[in-house]
């Protein structure tokens, strides 16, 4: 039985993977390194501190430091996200939906505690919420498994009694190994890769969403 939805917040609750891409590109030519579009799908998903070591090794520099480097990238994120974000379609009703059937909601993003409590204020949404976990608070984050299992430990549920919403790749794989039930809700431009082919459902669009239909292991894993 579902307990709970969790779900990711870039790039599924908010369009805010575009905010990311830029301020990362702006802060790189410190280090001259151009952000490619390919990079750019493969890093989603990932923290700053993933995607900075990622880049390093394609093309190691010396300073400034990680830590600079992601200091000024969530500087700049932060400040044009709770400035300029907006909602992803069908986000705000769904919200308000899952929480009329009596489940419990949280938020599981990569983002810091902050920048989630002050996405769900901007968007109006925070009192659905019944908690919100931040991989920066774990040894590990996406697309490591710990950030969902701890969310839904602090929900007091079984991660099996949980569906989750993730728009990348590193998150798919971080709820999927948490047990949970997966619903992959892809950008366009890499909404056909086979590798999302690990989601219990496919959509592209949280507008698509039927919780009657989608909360449990399927025979037919997409939905399209």
């Amino acid at each position: 039985m579902i307990k709970a939805a969790i779900f990711d917040m870039d790039g599924l609750l908010i369009d805010s993977e575009p905010i990311w891409t830029e301020a990362a590109r702006e802060v790189m030519q410190k280090v001259n390194f151009e952000i490619s579009d390919a990079l750019k799908l493969q890093t989603t998903g990932l923290s700053i501190k993933l995607f900075l070591d990622f880049c390093h090794k394609i093309q190691p520099w010396n300073t400034p430091s990680f830590e600079e480097l992601e200091s000024l990238i969530l500087e700049k994120a932060h400040r044009d996200i709770l400035a300029n974000a907006v909602a992803m379609p069908g986000a705000i009703a769904l919200v308000k939906q899952l929480k009329a059937t009596g489940l419990m909601l949280a938020v599981a993003s990569a983002s810091h505690m902050d920048l989630i409590e002050g996405v769900l204020r901007r968007l109006e949404i925070i009192d659905y919420f019944d908690t919100w976990h931040s991989g920066e608070l774990e040894e590990f984050t996406k697309p490591h498994p710990a950030v969902y299992l701890s969310t839904a430990k602090k929900l007091g549920v079984l991660p099996e009694e949980c569906i989750a919403f993730e728009d990348s790749h590193a998150g798919l794989r971080s709820a999927h190994a948490a047990g949970m039930i997966t619903i992959s809700v892809p950008a366009m431009e890499v909404y056909d890769d086979p590798k999302f082919n690990l989601a219990h459902y496919k959509i592209n669009s949280l507008e698509k969403y039927i919780l009657s239909e989608m909360s449990g292991v399927p025979q037919n894993t997409f939905e399209n």
